[in-house]
């Protein structure tokens, strides 16, 4: 299915040209990941692989069969192999599983992970907000960790600017705008929102930044990380 999803995506590129990347699906529980890399490697757009690691107590946040993949001694060998690749890590946690996470970064140093949107706050509360925030500052600390500002409405289900605007501040507060990409969710963020005003929001989320800055984050992180021209 993964290949069959790439393939489709080549398509698309060769009719339209876009998009100008894809991050597949790879299972990184298995004994060994590089068979299945060997054969996603034949689509010239792929630049990362992504395996959703989420798990949370409320069921229907649940995407992984426990918490602790981030920690399992198996992903750790089989996600250190994308260096050998050229491919980045789509990592998808929540804040409780972030010091897993730390593991896992420092145990593949040569892997670039893309934090998917920011750490997926969905507790609005402050105690949420608070330890959002502080396994956030942890996780930054990992020079090779940079995160996608997305999703923001995953959980809350509207367009809120006020919310972005905080999350933006925040993950730029500590990752930096160089480490930091912005991302739309399409068609996820359809289901409350349209395009123009999604831009919208994040465009003014980050209008304090400097134009340097803003570039990072609309453009040129993203360039960096997934070798986009």
């Amino acid at each position: 299915k993964a290949e069959d999803e790439a393939a489709w995506i080549e398509g698309l590129i060769a009719e339209t040209g876009w998009p100008h990347g894809l991050v597949a699906y790879a299972d990184m529980t298995v004994d060994d990941v590089r068979p299945a890399l060997d054969r996603l490697s034949r689509f010239p757009h792929l630049r990362g692989i992504r395996q959703q690691f989420h798990w949370h107590e409320n069921p229907t946040y649940r995407f992984a069969p426990h918490a602790d993949l981030c920690r399992d001694p198996v992903v750790h060998k089989n996600v250190a192999k994308l260096a050998e690749y050229g491919l980045v890590f789509d990592l998808q946690v929540f804040d409780d599983q972030m010091a897993g996470a730390c593991e896992l970064a420092g145990a593949c140093p040569n892997v670039t992970f893309v934090l998917q949107h920011a750490g997926m706050l969905e507790d609005l509360s402050d105690d949420g907000r608070a330890r959002w925030r502080n396994a956030m500052a942890q996780l930054a600390k990992r020079p090779n960790v940079v995160s996608k500002l997305s999703g923001f409405g995953t959980f809350h289900h509207r367009l809120d600017p006020d919310l972005i605007g905080w999350l933006t501040t925040e993950t730029v507060a500590m990752f930096g705008a160089d480490r930091c990409l912005w991302g739309s969710n399409f068609p996820i963020e359809k289901l409350w929102t349209d395009y123009a005003a999604l831009i919208e929001a994040h465009r003014a989320a980050a209008g304090g930044l400097s134009a340097a800055e803003q570039d990072a984050i609309f453009n040129n992180t993203a360039a960096r990380v997934y070798r986009l021209t």
